[in-house]
C-alpha cells in the first residue's frame, strides 16, 4: 500500500485546521447568546439623578459641614450662608410689629374709653331729658295760674326761661352722644386698622424668618456628595451652586433596544443589571421609563452600523430599599450590561439569577 508523500499530509492537515479556525470564527459570530427572544440585552452606564445645593439669596459662605464622597441623610445641615443682615433685617421687624401690637391695645383702650364717654354722655341726656320734662309742666301750672292772675308775670318768665334753658341742655348733651359715637367709631377703625398692621409685621417677620432658615443648607433625601462648588468666604448670586449631590435612591442604568424589542416593553417588567467592575453580581431593576420616541443611539452605546438604526431609550431603575442596604458600594458611571425580560413568563437563566440581597 503506497502512502501519500509526507507534503502532501501536512498540506490536507492544514487544510481540516483551517476549514475548523473558519468554523469557530463563525460560530463564534453566528451563535445565539441562549438568551432566546424572551430576553432582550443593551450596555449602558449607571447613573443616578444628581441635586444641586444652591443658595436663594445672594450672599457670603459663612460655612460649609461635608466634604466630597461624605454621605448626608434627610434634614442634615450641609452648609451656613452669613446672615449677619437677615438678623439685623429680623430684629428691625419682630420690633415693628411690638409697636403694631402696642398700637392695637392704645387703639383698644380709646375704644373703651370713648364708649364710657359715649354712655356719660346718654346717662346726661336721660337726666336733661328729665329737668326738661319737669321744667314743661311747672312752665304750663305757671301760665294757668298767670291768666287768673295768682301769679306774677316775673314768675312766669322766670319759668319759660328755665323750659327753654333744659331743651338747650338737652340738645347738647344729645350733641355730646352723638361726638362720643363719632369717636367710638374712629376708635374701631383705629383698631382695625393697628390689627391690619400687625399682619403686615407678622408677615415681615416670617418672610425674614423664611430667609434665614433658607440661609441653612439642608439636604432634603439620602445622597452622597459629588462635588463642593464653593467654599467657606465665596460670595455667590442668588441661585449660585454650593454643593453637588446623588440621590442614591434614585439610581438606573439607561440602555437602548430597537424598535422591534422596545414595543414590548413596559412599565415594571423585571431586568437584570451585571457591571463590567463586579460580573459575579446580578443586580434586579425595573423598567421605569421608556422613551417615547425613537432616537438614534450615542456613538458611546452601539457600533457604527447599528447606529443607523432607530433605537428607544430604556431605564432600569434600581429599588431604593436595596440601595439602602449597599450604600458603600453606590457608585455611577459604571458601564455594563442590561438584560430585560419580554415575557413576563420566561425563567431567567442561571447566569442571571439574583445573588445580591435585595
Amino acid at each position: 500500500m503506497n502512502r501519500p508523500p509526507r507534503k502532501r499530509l501536512i498540506q490536507a492537515l492544514l487544510f481540516v485546521v483551517l476549514l475548523v479556525a473558519i468554523a469557530l470564527i463563525v460560530w463564534q459570530a453566528l451563535r445565539p447568546d441562549g438568551l432566546g427572544d424572551a430576553i432582550a440585552s443593551g450596555n449602558g452606564r449607571m447613573e443616578a439623578t444628581e441635586i444641586d445645593i444652591a443658595t436663594k439669596l445672594s450672599g457670603r459662605v459663612a460655612e460649609i459641614l461635608v466634604d466630597e464622597g461624605d454621605f448626608v441623610a434627610p434634614g442634615q445641615l450641609l452648609a451656613r450662608m452669613d446672615t449677619r443682615t437677615l438678623d439685623a433685617q429680623l430684629r428691625q421687624a419682630q420690633a415693628e410689629l411690638q409697636r403694631m401690637r402696642n398700637a392695637l391695645q392704645t387703639a383698644h383702650a380709646q375704644v373703651a374709653q370713648n364708649e364710657s364717654t359715649k354712655a356719660a354722655a346718654e346717662a346726661v341726656v336721660h337726666q336733661r331729658q328729665a329737668e326738661l320734662t319737669a321744667a314743661r309742666k311747672r312752665y304750663e301750672r305757671s301760665s294757668t295760674l298767670a291768666q287768673r292772675n295768682a301769679i306774677s308775670r316775673q314768675q312766669l318768665d322766670d319759668d319759660r326761661a328755665t323750659m327753654q334753658s333744659g331743651e338747650a341742655a338737652l340738645a347738647a348733651s344729645r350733641a355730646q352722644v352723638s361726638a362720643a359715637e363719632a369717636a367710638s367709631v374712629a376708635a374701631r377703625s383705629q383698631v382695625v386698622e393697628a390689627q391690619s398692621a400687625i399682619d403686615a409685621a407678622e408677615a415681615s417677620v416670617a418672610k425674614v424668618q423664611a430667609d434665614l432658615d433658607d440661609s441653612q443648607l439642608r439636604a432634603d433625601r439620602l445622597a452622597r456628595v459629588q462635588y463642593r462648588v464653593a467654599e467657606p468666604g465665596e460670595v455667590l448670586a442668588a441661585g449660585g451652586n454650593v454643593l453637588n449631590l446623588i440621590d442614591l435612591t434614585d439610581v438606573y442604568m439607561t440602555f437602548f433596544l430597537p424598535t422591534s424589542q422596545a414595543g414590548r416593553v413596559a412599565l415594571g417588567n423585571d431586568v437584570r443589571l451585571v457591571l463590567d467592575a463586579a460580573p459575579e453580581y446580578v443586580i434586579p431593576a425595573r423598567v421605569s421609563f421608556v422613551a417615547n420616541t425613537a432616537q438614534f443611539t450615542p456613538k458611546t452605546v452601539e457600533t457604527a452600523s447599528e447606529r443607523e438604526k432607530l433605537m428607544f431609550r430604556i431605564r432600569a431603575r434600581i429599588d431604593p430599599q436595596l440601595l439602602k442596604e449597599h450604600l458603600e458600594q453606590v457608585k455611577t458611571g459604571l458601564p455594563g450590561m442590561a438584560y430585560l425580560k419580554l415575557d413576563p413568563q420566561a425563567e431567567w437563566p442561571d447566569a442571571l439569577q439574583v445573588n445580591v440581597s435585595s
